[in-house]
C-alpha cells in the first residue's frame, strides 16, 4: 500500500445468515455435515443478506472522508470492518496509522466498569499504555466534563454522558485514522461544536478522518470528499456538495421512480464533472468584473442546480428581482430583493407550502424560509390546473462573496403515505448570485450583523 494511503478497501463484501427460526439455525450447525457425511448433497437453512457487495476505494493520509446513506446502506458494516471489529466475507482492507474509532453508543463499554477504568480499558484497545494514559486522563476527564460520574459505573450514565466520554479517550490518544459512525448527533449542541473543533485540531495536524453523518451540512462543512452507498454498494463518489444533493434526490424521489434514479447515479448522469467550474468559488462560472452597483450578469449561472423529480408540482421561472422588477444577480449588501417563481400544479395535492434556502458556495445552510409555520397553517387543498406565483423579500445581510439558493414546494400529493409534507417538487442551487465587494468593509466572515464599534480612551 502506498505511504501516501490510509485506508485501502479492494472489493470487500459482507454476507450475513438469516434464520427464519432457532430450529433453523440448529439444522444448519448439524445436517449439512451429515449428509455430506454420507455423500449427500448440502441443504441450506438459511437466506442471504448481503450487507456490503464488491466495495472498493481509497482514503489518502490527512484527507477527510464522509460516508453517507439510506438506513441499512451497509454504512456501519464498513466502518466496523475498517475497524477490525468485524471481517469480511471476501475482499481485503489496509489501515496504516493508529486507528482511534467512536462507533454504536457504549460499544466498547463495560457497564459495569467505571467511566475512570473503562477509559483505561478503551486506550488498552487502542494500543496506548498506561503511562500515556495517566497523563491524559485530566485531558480526557476535562473533555468529557460529566464530573464525579466518571467514578461511578458506566450503566448509569445517560446517552450523552456516554458519548462524551467515549468520544473524549477516541480524541485524546492522538489517532492518526479517526472513524465516527453518527455518535455525534447524541450530544447537544454546545458538546457538538466542541468534538467538531477538535476534529478540525486534528485535520490540521495531518490525521485521517473517516465518519458517517446524516447531517448535509457536517459532510459539505467538514469532507474534502463524500462516498454515497446504497444497497451495500458504492453508487457514487466525489465532491461533497454534489453528492449530498444527489443523496437527497433519491432519498425523496417517488417510490416508483427511486430505482430509475439509482440506475442514473449508477451512471454517473446526476453528478457530471465538469458542471462546476475551475474559479476560485468551484461552484459557478466567474462574473465579469462587477460595478459597485446591483445589475445582472447572464453569463454569471449556476453550474450544479439539481431538480428534484416533480409530485404533482413543478417549479418554474425562477428569478431573482428588484423592487423595481428589474431581474439581477449581482447584490448590493443590505439592499432589499425578491425571489420570485411559478408553480404549477397538475394533480391534487394537499398541505401545501412554498420554501426557499440560501447557501454558501460550500453547501452551508444560511437561512431560508417556510410560506407556513406547520401543517395546519398551509393550504389544505390544490385542484390540478392551479398555479401560484410565489415570491419573498428579504435584505441581504451576507458579506461579499458567492451564494446559491433553493427553491422548493411541500406537500401530500396522495401517493405515498406520510406526514403529508414530502417534498413535491424541489431544485438545489436554482439561482446563483453574488454580493459586490464593498470599499472599506469592517464587516467580516458571511453574515453583516450591521455591527457599530465605539472606542473611547477611558482617560
Amino acid at each position: 500500500m502506498s505511504s501516501e494511503v490510509a485506508i485501502k478497501v479492494e472489493n470487500v463484501s459482507k454476507c450475513y445468515q438469516i434464520y427464519d427460526t432457532p430450529r433453523a439455525r440448529l439444522k444448519q450447525f448439524v445436517l449439512p455435515r451429515l449428509r455430506h457425511a454420507i455423500g449427500l448433497s448440502r441443504p441450506q437453512y438459511f437466506r442471504e443478506f448481503w450487507a456490503l457487495r464488491d466495495v472498493s476505494f481509497e482514503v489518502k493520509k490527512g484527507e477527510t472522508v464522509g460516508i453517507i446513506g439510506r438506513n441499512g446502506s451497509g454504512k456501519s458494516t464498513l466502518l466496523q470492518m475498517i475497524c477490525g471489529t468485524l471481517n469480511p466475507t471476501s475482499g481485503s482492507i489496509k489501515a496504516h496509522g493508529r486507528i482511534s474509532a467512536l462507533l454504536e453508543l457504549g460499544s466498547g463499554f463495560n457497564p459495569e466498569f467505571t467511566g475512570r477504568e473503562n477509559v483505561y480499558m478503551n486506550a488498552a484497545i487502542l494500543g496506548v499504555n498506561k503511562d500515556e494514559i495517566d497523563a491524559r486522563f485530566d485531558d480526557i476527564a476535562a473533555f468529557a466534563d460529566i464530573g464525579d460520574f466518571i467514578e461511578q459505573p458506566v450503566k448509569s450514565y445517560s446517552s450523552g454522558m456516554m458519548v462524551r466520554l467515549a468520544f473524549a479517550v477516541a480524541i485524546n490518544v492522538e489517532p492518526e485514522i479517526l472513524i465516527v459512525d453518527e455518535a455525534l448527533s447524541v450530544g447537544d449542541e454546545l458538546f457538538q461544536r466542541k468534538c467538531f473543533s477538535r476534529i478540525e485540531a486534528l485535520r490540521a495536524k495531518g490525521a485521517t478522518v473517516f465518519f458517517v453523518s446524516h447531517s448535509a451540512s457536517q459532510i459539505v462543512e467538514l469532507c474534502d470528499r463524500a462516498i454515497m452507498l446504497d444497497g451495500g454498494e458504492i453508487i457514487a463518489s466525489g465532491e461533497p456538495k454534489q453528492i449530498v444533493s444527489s443523496y437527497q434526490k433519491l432519498l425523496y424521489a417517488p417510490a416508483h421512480l427511486r430505482d430509475d434514479v439509482r440506475n442514473r447515479l449508477v451512471a454517473g448522469l446526476l453528478i457530471e464533472p465538469g458542471k462546476a467550474s475551475e474559479s476560485s468559488e468551484g461552484i459557478a462560472t466567474e462574473p465579469r468584473e462587477a460595478e459597485f452597483d446591483d445589475g445582472f450578469d447572464p453569463n454569471f449561472l449556476p453550474q450544479s442546480t439539481i431538480e428534484f423529480e416533480p409530485r404533482g408540482a413543478r417549479i418554474g421561472d425562477l428569478a431573482l428581482l428588484t423592487g423595481d422588477d428589474r431581474r439581477v444577480n449581482l447584490l448590493k449588501r443590505r439592499g432589499r430583493y425578491r425571489l420570485r417563481y411559478e408553480v404549477s400544479v397538475d394533480r391534487v395535492i394537499t398541505n401545501v407550502r412554498f420554501g426557499m434556502l440560501i447557501k454558501t458556495g460550500s453547501g452551508i445552510p444560511l437561512g431560508g424560509f417556510m410560506s407556513a409555520p406547520t401543517l395546519a397553517d398551509a393550504i389544505p387543498l390544490v385542484e390540478p390546473g392551479t398555479r401560484f406565483m410565489v415570491e419573498y423579500s428579504f435584505t441581504c445581510h451576507l458579506n461579499p462573496g458567492v451564494y446559491f439558493m433553493n427553491a422548493g414546494v411541500f406537500g401530500c400529493d396522495g401517493a405515498d403515505d406520510g406526514d403529508g409534507d414530502a417534498v413535491l417538487h424541489r431544485k438545489a442551487d436554482a439561482l446563483v448570485f453574488r454580493v459586490l465587494p464593498l470599499e472599506r468593509n469592517c464587516s467580516t466572515e458571511i453574515v453583516d450583523f450591521d455591527f457599530q464599534c465605539v472606542a473611547n480612551v477611558n482617560a
